[in-house]
């Protein structure tokens, strides 16, 4: 199974690719889509969903995962952050790709084991799981870690794991 994983935002949306197996994933590419602060919302969010079309056509994933809504105390920030997850479920069900959600913390909790971790935290882990020779930006270390959390449901013995460890 060959999954894109992203953690959305307007400015800085995070994308991971990984394939195979759940305990030795294989990583085909991360990076942060950058959408310049001089584009208008709207077209920040053309933008976010052209780049993710064009990942999925390069990449071929049979899955897409996101991370989830997250709590904030801004109305316009939780505003601002679902407009930027809509463009990534947009850019996705335009391939007719099922879409998995994962919760911040889950996520966290399925990469360091504790789901208050912070995003160095979470960045080390993803290294070391991985044997990346570099630590990814915090936003690419995110949707790489949304990746790992998939595929770990994905695999029987390690979903029970993680369900009984966030239940």
């Amino acid at each position: 199974m060959r999954v894109l994983a992203i953690d959305p935002a307007v400015r800085n949306t995070g994308y991971a690719v990984l394939e195979g197996d759940p305990r030795k994933p294989t990583v085909l590419g991360y990076d942060v889509i950058t959408i310049p602060q001089k584009l208008i919302q709207s077209a920040a969010l053309a933008a976010i969903r052209t780049h993710l079309a064009n990942l999925i056509l390069k990449f071929q994933p049979d899955e897409v995962a996101v991370e989830g809504i997250i709590y904030v105390q801004s109305h316009q920030t939780a505003i601002t952050m679902g407009a930027a997850r809509a463009a990534a479920l947009i850019a996705a069900a335009d391939h007719g790709l099922p879409v998995y959600e994962y919760a911040p913390r889950k996520v966290k909790s399925a990469v360091v084991g504790n789901g208050n971790a912070d995003k160095s935290q979470v960045a080390f882990m993803v290294r070391a799981l991985l044997g990346l020779s570099e630590t990814p930006p915090p936003d690419a270390a995110d949707a790489l870690a949304i990746a790992i959390a998939h595929l770990q449901t994905s695999d029987p013995l390690k979903a029970k794991l993680l369900a009984r460890r966030l239940v």
